[in-house]
């Protein structure tokens, strides 16, 4: 763990090291990838083993963290929330409601193949297939990256996907166009004063939409306000946490695997750290 690589913008990841084990790696954006980066690397994904890890660092350092990118996942976000007093997650809302949909979906095919089942269907249970080729189940977790993006970056089969699942789930169009508010007024105003009325804006679209995840966010947000728009103040660059994870694959591709994991995670913390 090396705390004095903490900044105001961390991503959390896993990544699998040797047979399948998965470990923890917590990254500073601000650099790139490179030295420094390095925040903490901890052995499985339970939340709260990470959080007892990440909790040693004093308090008014995680204090200074006002966000976390993640891979959704129901133990990231634990891990999150229970470390980091000040953070905000707003992107995720749009990936909670998309994973809500998602298990409704399973749990509707599923009732679907019983009955199909029960009822000795000649041609068994026949799920609908949406003009892209993807079935219900396969548009809601095919949609994952795209929820991510802005649409100026979509692939044309991930704008081609966005118009199925935002004609046939609204709620995630309506939550998308949020979260894209949200990423607008993060990345491009350049004072704290004009940030701070385009805060305003988006919380009262917030209130317009009533939107569960995102009124949350947005009491989040405003239980933070000062700290959080000081970030305007001195703007920093991103970098994301797939790239980091990406150098350490690659890197254990180079040293031919990982046969004494202690000593991979030394060179790891002296290159990154």
């Amino acid at each position: 763990m090396l705390e004095r690589n903490i900044g105001e913008k961390l991503s959390i990841d896993e990544i699998a090291v040797t047979n399948g084990e998965l470990y923890t790696v917590i990254t500073n954006k601000t650099a790139k990838s490179g030295k420094g980066a390095l925040v903490a690397i901890a052995a499985g994904t339970k939340s709260e083993n990470i959080i007892a890890v990440l909790k040693k660092i004093p308090i008014s350092i995680r204090e200074k963290v006002s966000e976390v990118t993640l891979d959704m996942s129901n133990a990231m976000d634990t891990i999150i929330k229970g470390s980091f007093p000040r953070v905000t997650i707003v992107t995720e809302a749009v990936q909670e409601i998309r994973i809500a949909l998602r298990k409704k979906a399973i749990k509707e095919e599923s009732r679907a193949i019983l009955r199909a089942r029960k009822n000795k269907t000649k041609k068994g249970y026949q799920p609908q297939i949406f003009e892209n080729g993807d079935t219900k189940k396969q548009l809601l977790a095919r949609s994952r990256y795209l929820l991510f993006k802005s649409s100026s970056k979509w692939t044309e089969s991930q704008g081609g996907r966005a118009t199925i699942l935002f004609r046939e789930f609204p709620q995630l169009r309506h939550a998308y166009n949020l979260s894209m508010m949200f990423r607008s007024w993060y990345e491009n105003n350049t004072n704290k004063q004009q940030a701070k009325e385009d805060l305003l804006k988006w919380y009262q679209k917030v209130e317009e939409e009533n939107i569960e995840p995102f009124l949350v966010a947005a009491q989040s947000i405003k239980a933070y306000e000062d700290t959080i728009l000081n970030y305007f103040n001195n703007r920093s660059t991103n970098a994301s946490a797939e790239s980091f994870n990406a150098k350490l694959k690659g890197f254990r591709t180079l040293v031919r695997g990982v046969r004494d994991i202690k000593f991979f995670l030394f060179r790891v913390a002296k290159l990154y750290g």
